[in-house]
């Protein structure tokens, strides 16, 4: 099957459903803000190396994790008190260490340069988010993503901390589902999020759940609430 390359004097895109069996949608076009948001609209997101074409992808099966799925075992709650929470103080250091961090069977990153410049902008525009834990003021571990109607598109995580991560985790899904959210698209299936309850999903069945809440606007600011991560203790 012919990959089909994107204009990027336009911001169309192929139907998702009609990606090939590896889940590509298109190859080229940009990563211009207003294609992102595009993409992420219709279920679609990028992902490549630097030096490979900019691809387009829709997976099938998706991941997801609906979030009264979620699993907070009892030896991480324990650890939930290791830690400060932040919401969007420190974006790009987030998208930074996420790219630098190392991780087993994986060289490289695919969150190069012209990607995360392209997140910031979404950030600035209250579209990107990121949740961030902090041990005695240093950023220790967080994640990324971005916020699509009642939908979180969760990007990337790191952690420099045993359970960091989850911890972040563990309070974005908190906030979430306090404010009304859907569910939280993990793109691809991984054990690490399969282990917190994800689960895979058709790609058809994502998709009509998309349809249905990206254009709702969940009545909420980004901050931490305290009475939320009370209630997980």
């Amino acid at each position: 099957m012919r990959i089909p390359e994107l204009n990027k004097y336009n911001l169309n895109f192929p139907d998702p459903r009609d990606a090939n069996e590896d889940g590509i949608v298109a190859w080229g076009g940009d990563l211009n803000p207003s294609r992102l948001i595009k993409a992420y609209h219709l279920g679609i997101f990028p992902w490549n190396s630097p030096q490979d074409p900019l691809l387009w992808w829709s997976p099938q099966p998706r991941l997801i994790l609906e979030l009264e799925d979620f699993k907070l075992r009892r030896s991480l709650k324990k650890r939930l008190k290791h830690f400060e929470y932040k919401f969007d103080t420190n974006f790009r250091e987030v998208l930074e260490k996420c790219a630098s961090t190392p991780r087993p069977g994986q060289e490289g990153t695919w969150l190069h340069n012209d990607l995360i410049e392209s997140f910031e902008v979404l950030h600035g525009m209250g579209i990107a988010h990121s949740v961030e834990a902090y041990q005695d003021g240093v950023l220790v571990g967080g994640l990324y993503g971005l916020s699509i109607g009642k939908i979180f598109c969760g990007e990337s995580m790191f952690a420099h901390v045993n359970d960091a991560s989850k911890a972040a985790f563990s309070i974005l899904v908190a906030h979430l589902k306090e404010w009304g959210y859907e569910f939280i698209d993990a793109q691809v299936p991984t054990q690490h999020l399969q282990s917190l309850g994800a689960k895979e999903v058709a790609r058809e069945y994502f998709l009509m759940r998309l349809e249905k809440v990206k254009m709702d606007k969940p009545d909420h600011f980004w901050r931490i609430e305290e009475e939320i991560i009370k209630k997980l203790q």
